[in-house]
């Protein structure tokens, strides 16, 4: 896959006209509709919303997990419509990173191995080059100490860095978060914070955040709020 970026797409995503509906018996329940949303380079955006408001089902249109029911979503130019399912696999291997409310980390893996996975699945390095790249990634989220754990020996906070880890480790242009602290205290979730504001700003890594958490979202670049099926721009 080339990469077919330049400087009228130098946006990480875009999606335009973006609109998802299911049908209920005679009727259409319409989710989202209308959603137009642009995601730069180094960018930390929050999508806040009422339980049932469209933010998971939104993630996983711009992430290419789902289709939409019209409009378009490019991620880093690409179009998605005009991809198949193979290259949009690769694609996400290659340009995004999830992190989840639950970290879904292999419970008989170490963090070490947890982390390795993406790697592995992209072939093309050494058992060294993985390990070496994967200990710099602990390293750099502040668990390098506990890389030979395994997530039952780790703590809730602890088990969400190794997932934050093991979706940066491909060096993504985009991480999507989905309630990425909504099991974690809230000091944990100041210090999750934290580490986004870092590695976006030493990876240039951009960070679409889904949460209730409103404390986490204000101290995002941008907030965008679902109302309704619309996304309204907050900041």
């Amino acid at each position: 896959m080339t990469n077919v970026m330049t400087a009228e797409t130098a946006a990480v995503l875009q999606c335009i006209g973006l609109a998802k509906s299911y049908d209920e018996g005679p009727e259409k329940l319409q989710v989202l509709k209308d959603v137009d949303l642009t995601i730069n380079p180094s960018e930390r955006v929050a999508i806040v919303g009422s339980s049932g408001s469209g933010k998971t089902t939104l993630l996983q249109l711009l992430a290419g997990l789902d289709k939409p029911s019209s409009g378009e979503v490019r991620v880093c130019g690409h179009k998605l419509s005009e991809m198949k399912d193979s290259e949009q696999n690769r694609l996400r291997n290659l340009h995004l990173g999830f992190v989840y409310q639950f970290h879904h980390l292999l419970p008989e893996f170490t963090a070490l191995e947890n982390v390795s996975m993406p790697l592995l699945l992209r072939k093309g390095q050494s058992v060294k080059e993985i390990r070496e790249n994967v200990m710099a990634m602990l390293d750099l989220v502040g668990i390098a100490a506990r890389a030979k754990h395994k997530p039952g020996e780790l703590s809730g906070g602890e088990r969400q860095r190794v997932a934050i880890a093991r979706a940066l480790v491909t060096q993504p242009d985009l991480v999507f978060m989905d309630e990425p602290t909504g099991n974690l205290d809230p000091n944990t979730a100041t210090k999750v914070h934290d580490l986004m504001k870092k590695l976006s700003e030493e990876l240039t890594t951009s960070f679409v955040v889904v949460t209730h958490d409103m404390n986490l979202a204000k101290q995002m670049d941008r907030v965008c709020r679902l109302d309704q099926g619309t996304l309204v721009i907050d900041g």
